[in-house]
């Protein structure tokens, strides 16, 4: 990377500014170039000096953050990481940030446990360092260098071991595996209003902290023709239902005779990620096999690749979105490299594509 991501820090807590501060200067990709207490300040900063990314509150004094980023997508955008309090009102305002044009949404770092504060430190550096490199509504954002990741990475091993060989499975109904993160929200929108009500069931993971996930699946269960829900551990998977995997939580495929269900459970973050996508497509290659459909879409950085790869060696359908498309054009080009993908498609065409050659 050639320079630095400056970041400007708006929030109306003194505490939370200096405490992100310390979590994003410790990334040596990372510059906080200032603070701001609400939003007036922050125009005032920005006026003398345009940020790479800015990290955003929802409640502040003044102007709330929800308004301050329609000014900002309106009239100059620039990336915007959302970070809330998780809060059944702040969930609902932070889904609408997404639809406003916000490149990321996590919640506020935890500060009472170092796993919890190693774990916010990298969802939140990762978060900011996407954003970085986010295709915007109105201003499109030179592709930079991937970074080369500092903190270690766990495979899915650490939550299901990779099968040696995969059998073949027969009698047992289709269903889809996608991932998804940096834009994702908007692309599997997308993608879910395009299909019909009898679908294979569809388990999704979307990278989203704990909270949020249940306000997405809520607003898809309106918009489409499929039933939508957040993932409880136990529950069916079947024709013309949609899974989302809760945030801060892995989801994992199991089947029992010809019925899917899936396993939700804790564990260590993989890829930097919890959900992991790549935990998901294990299960979804040694449960469902070749009747199976694995699509990874929108993302930075690798997870997902590999666990494609793993369902295409079990002989499932492989679908990996297109560049254009891709708001970050990371996840599905590694699952393109390692030669993952049967087909490679823009979001618009995948629902009529899997319409024609998988029902």
């Amino acid at each position: 990377m050639d320079k630095k991501i400056r970041v400007l820090i708006v929030d109306d807590s003194a505490v939370v500014r200096q405490s992100l501060s310390a979590i994003l200067e410790s990334d040596p990709y990372i510059e906080v170039m200032g603070t701001a207490a609400d939003p007036l300040i922050a125009v005032k900063k920005i006026m003398k000096e345009v940020p790479d990314v800015i990290t955003l509150d929802i409640e502040m004094p003044r102007m709330d953050g929800l308004t301050f980023l329609r000014k900002i997508m309106s009239q100059h955008p620039i990336p915007v990481v959302v970070i809330s309090s998780l809060t059944t009102e702040g969930t609902e305002t932070a889904m609408k940030a997404l639809e406003y044009g916000a490149s990321e949404i996590i919640g506020k770092p935890a500060m009472n446990a170092a796993q919890f504060i190693n774990e916010s430190k990298i969802l939140l550096c990762d978060a900011v360092k996407a954003a970085s490199q986010a295709k915007l509504t109105r201003l499109k954002i030179s592709n930079t260098p991937q970074v080369e990741w500092v903190a270690p990475k766990f495979s899915a091993d650490v939550i299901l071991q990779k099968s040696l060989s995969y059998k073949k499975i027969i009698n047992t109904e289709k269903i889809i595996a996608m991932g998804a993160s940096t834009g994702g929200t908007e692309a599997i929108r997308s993608f879910l209003k395009g299909l019909p009500a009898k679908m294979p069931g569809i388990a999704i993971v979307q990278h989203m902290p704990e909270g949020f996930t249940r306000s997405f699946a809520k607003s898809l269960n309106t918009l489409c023709n499929l039933e939508v829900k957040e993932a409880e551990n136990g529950d069916k998977l079947y024709q013309g239902r949609v899974l989302i995997a809760p945030g801060n939580y892995h989801m994992l495929l199991k089947r029992s005779g010809k019925e899917y269900s899936v396993e939700v459970r804790e564990g260590p973050l993989v890829n930097r990620h919890r959900p992991s996508v790549d935990v998901l497509f294990r299960s979804a290659a040694r449960y469902a096999g070749q009747n199976a459909m694995g699509i990874l879409l929108t993302g930075m950085g690798n997870d997902g690749a590999r666990g494609l790869l793993e369902m295409k060696e079990a002989g499932a359908t492989t679908i990996a979105q297109d560049e254009k498309s891709s708001v970050v054009f990371g996840m599905p080009r590694e699952a393109i490299k390692l030669g993952a993908a049967r087909e490679v498609l823009p979001i618009d065409k995948m629902a009529p594509w899997i319409i024609k050659n998988f029902i």
